[in-house]
């Protein structure tokens, strides 16, 4: 990777907020789904949101009154979450509510379906193409970006630069983000998914993982063919996310704003999330030598790179950036810590199968 790729990219992040992403209409996706486990009974959750704010700490929605800052309401209002909101041509998968669970260590997660779906766009920047088919076995993703309270209450720290419990921890590394989801494993007495001496990634464990590409993006798009979750028009974006226009120069607690038509919270804005894979430019010959003819099955990215993936968008970025096939990436520990890394968090996923009926 050379020097000048490395210092474009992340310039970039800085004026437009992770911002190599393209500006054009999405391709179009296929869902087929295909249920393959049932989620178990949710358990007593424990409450990891019990603090009192500190410092600059936004005050959150508590029932249904919402109490807030002067940014807050400069930037639109703290506001309890509406349901979901489904484009006019969403799948019919896509209005289905999926089944949840809370974990061992009180974090909700969604159940997604195994399913097919179109990746990327090939109407968008070059690292967006080609648009292909992907094929996903189901999985369990976390409903919201890790909070702050819930990294800190297993790592013992909180690296946040806008501290308060119930916002998404950033400032995470690729490589703080990975020994997170190996900690939640081993406090649940999983297997951890990553090797502490190479990183690798075991996808056989039954512990938790950063998502791939692939999941990211099939969960963000949740069955939709449109631009974000929620349809084409860049104008309710602010009801979806928390992005450059409404973010008011910081983040903001999770679940503020709409989910995505699955339960998914901040797919859109408010952090960017690392995902496992590692960076390419565009998808290459994806999808031509695995599974049925032009579909990947469960694809892990690419084999080799400097960089790991980063996706969705966060509090700095503009509409396009937000968008559902928009791609950034950026050094797994920091290479160059100036270029946007209080805009960097994460939420794990665990296979569906692992999870105990």
């Amino acid at each position: 990777m050379s020097t000048r790729r490395t210092n474009a990219g992340l310039f970039r992040f800085s004026r437009r907020g992770l911002s190599r992403f393209s500006r054009s209409e999405n391709g179009t996706v296929t869902l087929l789904p295909q249920l393959g486990a049932t989620a178990g009974l949710s358990s007593s959750a424990r409450s990891t949101v019990g603090e009192a704010n500190r410092g600059t700490r936004q005050i959150g929605c508590v029932g249904l009154l919402a109490v807030v800052t002067l940014a807050n309401i400069l930037a639109g209002g703290c506001r309890e979450s509406d349901g979901p909101e489904l484009p006019s041509d969403a799948s019919p998968a896509a209005s289905a509510a999926p089944r949840t669970i809370v974990t061992k260590t009180g974090i909700e997660m969604v159940l997604l379906p195994g399913g097919e779906f179109v990746m990327g766009d090939d109407k968008g920047e070059a690292d967006e193409k080609p648009a292909h088919r992907v094929r996903l076995s189901p999985f369990y993703i976390d409903a919201c970006e890790v909070t702050q309270a819930a990294y800190e209450g297993l790592m013992g720290k909180n690296p946040a630069k806008f501290t308060a419990a119930d916002r998404p921890v950033e400032r995470v590394s690729w490589l703080s983000a990975v020994q997170y989801c190996n900690m939640r494993s081993r406090r649940e007495g999983l297997k951890p998914c990553y090797d502490p001496k190479t990183l690798a990634c075991d996808f056989t464990a039954d512990g938790y993982r950063l998502p791939t590409e692939a999941e990211w993006e099939y969960a963000c798009r949740a069955g939709t063919t449109t631009r974000w979750s929620f349809g084409n028009d860049p104008g309710k974006l602010a009801s979806h996310a928390w992005f450059q226009k409404n973010a008011a120069k910081t983040t903001h607690p999770v679940k503020q704003r709409r989910p995505n038509p699955w339960g998914l919270y901040d797919v859109h804005g408010n952090v960017a999330e690392w995902c496992n894979d590692l960076y390419q430019e565009g998808y290459g010959r994806a999808g031509a030598e695995n599974g049925p003819p032009g579909a990947e099955e469960d694809p892990r990215g690419a084999a080799s790179g400097d960089e790991r993936v980063l996706r969705g968008g966060n509090w700095k970025a503009d509409e396009e950036s937000c968008r559902s096939s928009a791609r950034a990436s950026a050094p797994p520990g920091f290479a160059d810590v100036c270029f946007g890394y209080e805009a960097y968090g994460f939420r794990c996923v665990r296979r569906a199968d692992a999870v105990s009926q």
